[in-house]
């Protein structure tokens, strides 16, 4: 039997969303000062400008793209874009995990578009991207959340594209590069890398989809929070403090804090490295245990965010009991512990285990929880 460990985390926040926050945060440090008043002010303005400036240095965005803070989390941005944009020209659509998933849905069965290529794969796997039609609009995810796999990289989009690249990347900015020259319309959450509060998303335009939007009106009526145009055009005023709709100034500041810490550590860099050390000491791990392995198939795909494990039954103990349950039972033994909290893989995900790798994140807290997950398994199964 495994000896029970004796450390335990500093920090047992591992969960995919909302995240940790980093390590020297205290509400303490907020700037509260624009709370109360109207984020049409000039001082409320500012900080939500501030926000946008500091969204485009830390991931060294181009000058000629545009960021601007929208509704709804990750995914109201996402639906903002795809609301937008989309049926101009056909469509080849990505989908490996479960929002990319998503993403086909809505585009087949909300906005009714017909001229759809999809390219599918099962959790753990890539689509054939180089099966991906240049003179498309092309939409996927950076980053699959809910499977653990990433795209390796963004070598296999054209330069010289007709579509536009419609990008869900949600949990992968902060914590991966991108070439943004291959992307034209970019979303994401700050609650996921780094670990700000959840239901503001950012969307980020290349002149080519500015563009699309100053040229091109869909057939379908627009709901409000989605309506980034006016008179015709696009909004200038949104890439400036001004915002669809009344925002959280509270998340918006600590939001402005996350990116500050971020800046005084080493900004892009040191987020990457920092994730990517994470993953790394889960890769050791895992080379060391038989029991326990990647969902992603390919080593190169392997997410630095959301790692996500598939458990096996270990051949020298008896048991009689599925891996569903077995996953569920080290979730349970982890929090009731202190150790480890929200765990569990995405509920259409395959049953197994799923730990937050992020910048926020601190790797000593990633080895202590891993000792932690290899005595749940054996205490289990050997019936302790």
């Amino acid at each position: 039997m495994i000896k029970k460990p004796n450390k335990k985390t500093n920090r047992p926040l591992f969960s995919s969303g909302p995240c940790a926050k980093h390590p020297n945060w205290s509400i303490t440090n907020l700037d509260i000062s624009a709370l109360g008043r109207s984020h049409r002010a000039k001082k409320p303005k500012e900080l939500i400008e501030l926000s946008i400036n500091l969204t485009s240095e830390i991931l060294e965005v181009p000058a000629d793209y545009k960021v601007a803070i929208v509704p709804a989390s990750d995914t109201g941005a996402f639906e903002l874009a795809m609301w937008n944009v989309l049926g101009h020209v056909g469509i080849d659509v990505l989908a490996w995990e479960s929002f990319g998933k998503g993403w086909v849905t809505d585009i087949i069965s909300q906005l009714k578009l017909t001229d759809i290529n999809k390219l599918e794969a099962d959790y753990g796997s890539l689509p054939d991207l180089l099966s991906v039609n240049m003179d498309r609009d092309i939409v996927f995810t950076l980053n699959g959340t809910t499977s653990g796999v990433k795209v390796p990289n963004l070598d296999w989009i054209s330069d010289h594209r007709k579509g536009l690249t419609l990008c869900d990347a949600t949990s992968g900015l902060f914590a991966q590069r991108v070439d943004w020259k291959k992307l034209d319309i970019t979303t994401f959450s700050w609650q996921k890398v780094l670990g700000g509060e959840a239901q503001h998303g950012i969307i980020i335009l290349s002149p080519r989809a500015i563009e699309r939007l100053n040229t091109y009106s869909p057939p379908w009526p627009l709901p409000k929070i989605f309506r980034i145009k006016k008179a015709g055009q696009v909004d200038e005023s949104i890439f400036t403090g001004s915002t669809i709709n009344t925002p959280s100034l509270l998340c918006v500041s600590d939001y402005v804090d996350a990116l500050k810490w971020a800046k005084d550590i080493g900004g892009l860099n040191k987020l990457i490295s920092i994730a990517d050390n994470n993953l790394e000491i889960i890769k050791e791990w895992v080379n060391e245990n038989e029991w326990v392995s990647f969902l992603a198939k390919d080593k190169d795909t392997l997410s630095n965010t959301s790692v996500c494990l598939q458990l096996s039954l270990s051949d020298q103990i008896t048991h009689d009991i599925d891996i569903s349950h077995l996953s569920k039972l080290i979730q349970k033994k982890l929090e009731e512990e202190g150790v480890g909290y929200d765990l569990g893989s995405y509920r259409d995900a395959p049953p197994g285990l799923r730990i937050w790798t992020g910048a926020t994140i601190d790797p000593e807290d990633i080895k202590i929880l891993l000792s932690w997950i290899e005595w749940a398994y054996f205490s289990i199964l050997e019936g302790q």
